[in-house]
């Protein structure tokens, strides 16, 4: 199986480099990206993915700073330095080099700059959502630059792997970049409940972590089979069948639970 996952916004500098980092897949096409967005004006910046004053002079500073050859401190591998909910819940700052490398043909990360990033591929700070219309000479947003691009690395990894199965953990707006009729590939998506007496719903925050966990669940048990999905009960979800598809597995837990998850 292959697994995706979307990036974060919150970025974290703290991990040095590992031994055995990689070059993005895309990197060129980061950097034509970086130049289109650094030659923006900063109002434009900033409504582009509606930003503060901070944050839009913050993100304009790094696009400036993007280069071809970065100096090594401008660097981190994707893996350590994506830091907002999903990654809490893969920690991959705990995973042994092992998983790291196992991880590395099985696990892709989308990006709106890169992408497609495996967990070892080296990353400079930026913040480029998905959905912003950044327009380029192939269109007005994202999706259109990058086409069906992204769709197709991922059938080449899968195909490398011998799997036609593709575990999306992903966000909407982040899995909107694969273009399905060329990826050619199964895809299951898990969704994640929290049951709050009787009623069951999706908590954004609750879900982003459980998909990362979900993907580290993958990692650590070395998962191939896509039944073996099932036995996912990291944070206290379990599987609930009548409200489950093969390729839709739901996972619920009590909202009481999350609540004191959360509390710790």
């Amino acid at each position: 199986m292959l697994t995706v996952l979307s990036p974060a916004k919150r970025l974290d500098w703290s991990v040095p480099t590992p031994e055995g980092a990689t070059e993005p897949e895309f990197g060129a096409e980061a950097m034509s990206l970086a130049r289109t967005a650094r030659n923006l004006p900063l109002r434009d910046l900033k409504a582009l993915m509606a930003l503060s004053d901070d944050l839009a002079r913050l993100n304009r500073d790094r696009f400036k700073a993007f280069a071809e050859a970065p100096e090594q401190e401008a660097q981190r591998i994707a893996a350590y330095a994506f830091a907002g909910d999903t990654y809490v819940g893969l920690d991959a700052k705990s995973l042994s080099p092992d998983d790291l490398r196992w991880a590395q043909d099985r696990l892709r990360i989308l990006s709106g700059l890169y992408g497609v990033l495996r967990p070892l591929d080296l990353i400079q700070p930026y913040r480029l959502e998905m959905g912003s219309r950044l327009k380029t000479r192939r269109g007005a947003t994202l999706y259109a630059y990058w086409g069906d691009r992204i769709a197709k690395a991922l059938r080449a990894q899968a195909d490398a792997l011998g799997t036609g199965t593709l575990v999306n953990c992903a966000s909407a707006e982040y899995f909107g970049a694969v273009d399905l009729k060329a990826l050619g590939l199964r895809v299951i998506t898990p969704g994640f409940y929290e049951d709050r007496d009787g009623e069951v719903k999706i908590v954004s925050f609750f879900a982003k972590k459980a998909r990362g966990a979900m993907a580290r669940f993958i990692v650590e048990n070395r998962l191939t089979d896509p039944d073996a999905l099932a036995g996912f009960e990291t944070g206290g979800y379990r599987l609930d069948p009548d409200r489950s598809t093969p390729d839709a597995p739901v996972f619920v837990r009590p909202y009481e639970e999350a609540g004191a998850r959360l509390a710790s």
